[in-house]
């Protein structure tokens, strides 16, 4: 490996340890494109749900699992954190990584207490979640 061509070195690493399978569970369209465009680019393959229904029935379906999960706080089915109960019961060794433009103290600290790897206040920078989707030890470039 030529390691003074950063750009190879970072491709190959992310094709080594970066998680292959993503869900991402918003209803505003344009932030779940978003958000699936940032993680095609880490090398995910992206599937896409709106409501809490069509990611439980992307749940039930799911083979091989989702090894991360970008999961809205808000939905038009479901308010609060029961579906990520349902996402740490099914998968506990995704990575879940919530957004939300209402979190307060409490709401993250119980979030952080069922097993999130990070919340995303709303509005947030893309490059924020792929820093929190970053393998250890390795630094991230805008």
């Amino acid at each position: 490996m030529n390691i003074t061509d950063p750009s190879r070195h970072a491709s190959i690493t992310a094709e080594r340890v970066a998680p292959r399978r993503a869900l991402v569970v918003d209803d505003e369209a344009l932030i779940r494109w978003s958000v699936a465009e940032t993680l095609t680019t880490l090398g995910m393959e992206v599937e896409q749900a709106a409501t809490a229904a069509a990611t439980l029935d992307l749940m039930a379906a799911a083979t091989p699992p989702f090894d991360v999960v970008v999961l809205d706080l808000r939905l038009p089915d479901m308010n609060d954190l029961s579906l990520l109960g349902r996402i740490r019961e099914r998968w506990p060794g995704a990575v879940v990584v919530l957004m939300t433009a209402f979190g307060t103290p409490e709401i993250i600290a119980e979030a952080m207490s069922i097993g999130v790897h990070g919340v995303l206040n709303k509005p947030f920078e893309l490059e924020a979640l792929t820093r929190l989707l970053a393998p250890p030890g390795e630094t991230t470039t805008s």
